[in-house]
């Protein structure tokens, strides 16, 4: 009788008494992405139902109870997962773009700053969320509320460019 590997009577813990209640499966998962999977796992963090029909913001409209899937958060707003970082906003200046204070904010580095998107920068060491405008050769962050004064980038001043804003989560 060989009593080392393989299968022994009663060994292992029973069924179902792990932490989720129901069977496991033993998986590899890349060590960037364990604290992630696990947040997933314990907080429970499933995709909420997405319905097919728009929802008139007019005259109402007759609904159609017709379910279109999942809508997984993360897919919808994340383009670039590994360039992608969220940021509070904070006061008022860009309240025009639709940008409260208390929002956040879905920042995207890979996406190409260019005229007219909103962007992160920092400003001789001080973040601000601005529309960025390129003129002549010339570059500006221009406020979406006019009582604040456009920011004017001189060679002299130490920017760097942190993302473009992709999305805006407020509540209402």
């Amino acid at each position: 009788m060989n009593i080392r590997g393989g299968k022994r009577k009663g060994a292992g813990r029973p069924k179902g008494s792990n932490l989720y209640g129901e069977p496991t499966q033993p998986v590899r998962i890349p060590k960037s992405q364990i604290e992630r999977v696990l947040r997933f796992v314990q907080e429970r963090e499933y995709a909420l139902p997405l319905y097919a029909s728009g929802v008139s913001a007019g005259f109402p409209s007759p609904a159609d109870d017709y379910l279109e899937g999942a809508l997984d958060l993360n897919a919808h707003l994340v383009r670039e997962p590994t360039a992608t970082f969220f940021v509070r906003a904070r006061g008022e200046s860009m309240i025009d773009a639709g940008i409260h204070d208390g929002d956040l904010l879905v920042v995207d580095r890979s996406v190409e700053a260019t005229d007219g998107k909103v962007v992160i920068v920092s400003v001789n060491g001080e973040l601000t969320v601005k529309r960025l405008r390129r003129d002549k050769g010339k570059s500006w962050l221009l406020p979406e509320n006019p009582d604040y004064p456009p920011i004017a980038l001189n060679e002299e001043d130490e920017t760097h460019l942190w993302g473009v804003v992709t999305n805006v989560i407020h509540p209402l």
